[in-house]
């Protein structure tokens, strides 16, 4: 990707997260995902690249859009010479909480140049996500006590300090308590195990790690994040079914039980990540609209050249007489 596309895919994110922000809390929760997935193909054709979906909707006989494996941009017709680019993509994560009008949905996607984002099986994922911090510090393996004092020695505070995301599964039952038994605190979500992971590692949000079972879809996407903000990610995909093991496999994953970290899940030397509110979240406010416009809230970042970039966008909709309001 030697041309800047990171305010481009701004623009696809943007979209996706209007559109399906106009369903918010009318608990169509299929509704609010067709709405956004519909979004952010349309906006995503008219880009100057050669894309290829390599994490979306689902396979092709179970996705009619964005489907893995879909070729997206311009140069899907053929005959230019446009940038080759992998793409990720979650038109919304999140889609119980637009529906409801929880807090935390977003859109978003990350690119990579070819060959730069890790084929995940749609499987589940351990997962442990830290800031820069403690990225060196902890240990998937580990036992929760020792990872979380180690987080604490590299933020220079106590583990009762700390803040752990966990979602609110059966699954962690044993996770929480042994968080719990650290007296290290826990803040319990219902989705949006992504958003979380990009709070981690970022300053000042209150959240200092991210713990247990998620989508290996989302640990894609949340590692192209890290590599843009130096936070990390340790991750090992569940395989627990001869099923889980061949589509494992027909992915082109060769060792299920590999520690995968965010470098091995986004390897791509130029990392673009593009995520914009649709609810009110921790890192960014929701989808607002007003009379003459709407108002969106993203978070833009790249590894080459390295920014990241909150962005506060009014999309002003034609007319003389339109108020641009603060």
């Amino acid at each position: 990707m030697n041309v800047d596309l990171s305010l481009e895919f701004l623009r696809v994110v943007e979209q996706a997260a209007i559109a399906c922000a106009h369903t918010m809390g009318q608990g169509d929760r299929h509704g609010s995902d067709r709405a956004a997935v519909e979004a952010m193909r349309r906006c995503m054709d008219g880009l100057a690249i050669d894309g290829t979906i390599v994490i979306g909707e689902g396979e092709r006989d179970q996705a009619p859009m964005l489907y893995i494996g879909e070729k997206v941009g311009r140069g899907a017709a053929g005959g230019h010479d446009f940038p080759k680019v992998d793409i990720a993509v979650d038109p919304l994560e999140g889609t119980n909480l637009c529906a409801t009008g929880a807090a935390n949905a977003i859109a978003v996607l990350a690119a990579a140049t070819h060959g730069g984002l890790l084929h995940a099986p749609d499987l589940y994922m351990e997962k442990l996500v830290v800031g820069p911090s403690s990225r060196d510090a902890v240990d998937l393996d580990a036992p929760v006590a020792d990872n979380l004092k180690a987080i604490a020695r590299r933020l220079d505070r106590r583990v009762e300090d700390l803040v752990v995301i966990v979602l609110d599964r059966d699954r962690h039952a044993k996770l929480i308590a042994d968080i719990r038994a650290t007296g290290a605190r826990i803040r319990l979500i219902t989705d949006g195990d992504l958003s979380a992971g990009i709070a981690a590692a970022v300053q000042g949000s209150g959240v200092h790690a991210v713990m247990g079972i998620g989508g290996a879809p989302e640990g894609v996407l949340t590692a192209a994040a890290m590599r843009c903000l130096n936070g990390e990610i340790l991750a090992r995909l569940v395989v627990r079914t001869a099923q889980d093991l061949e589509r494992s496999q027909a992915m082109g994953i060769k060792d299920i039980k590999q520690v995968y970290r965010s470098t091995d899940l986004a390897s791509g030397r130029s990392i673009i990540f593009a995520a914009t509110g649709v609810t009110e979240g921790t890192l960014m406010k929701g989808v607002r609209f007003f009379g003459d416009g709407t108002r969106t809230s993203s978070l833009v970042m790249q590894n080459d050249p390295h920014q990241i970039r909150f962005v506060d966008t009014i999309h002003v909709h034609q007319g003389m007489d339109v108020k641009v309001r603060f």
